[in-house]
């Protein structure tokens, strides 16, 4: 059984989810400012709703790890998805959401 939030790799989506979560992964993730945070590895989000809750990062920079970021169970950096403003060829956070 699943916990309340799960990855996006963690178990199976309906197809139309699956397919814009998918276009997400390995994008890269950049402040308003342009300032990088690392690329999409993961996402968390809650079972029952769909929800995303958080971006998990992969290859974070020490531009991420200067932020008082969560981490996931395997250490890895988490963006809280209200941060996120725009998703286009980068996924855009605003700073001053993740505080």
């Amino acid at each position: 059984m699943f916990s309340t939030i799960d990855s996006i790799r963690g178990i199976k989506l309906a197809e139309k989810e699956r397919l814009l979560s998918k276009n997400l992964i390995g994008k890269t993730v950049v402040s308003k400012s342009g300032k990088r945070f690392g690329e999409v590895g993961d996402m968390a989000f809650e079972t029952r709703t769909g929800e995303i809750i958080f971006v998990i990062l992969d290859k974070p920079t020490s531009f991420a790890a200067s932020f008082e970021l969560e981490k996931d169970s395997k250490g890895r950096y988490q963006i809280p998805y209200h941060a996120v403003v725009a998703v286009g060829d980068f996924v855009v956070v605003a700073e001053e959401d993740i505080l």
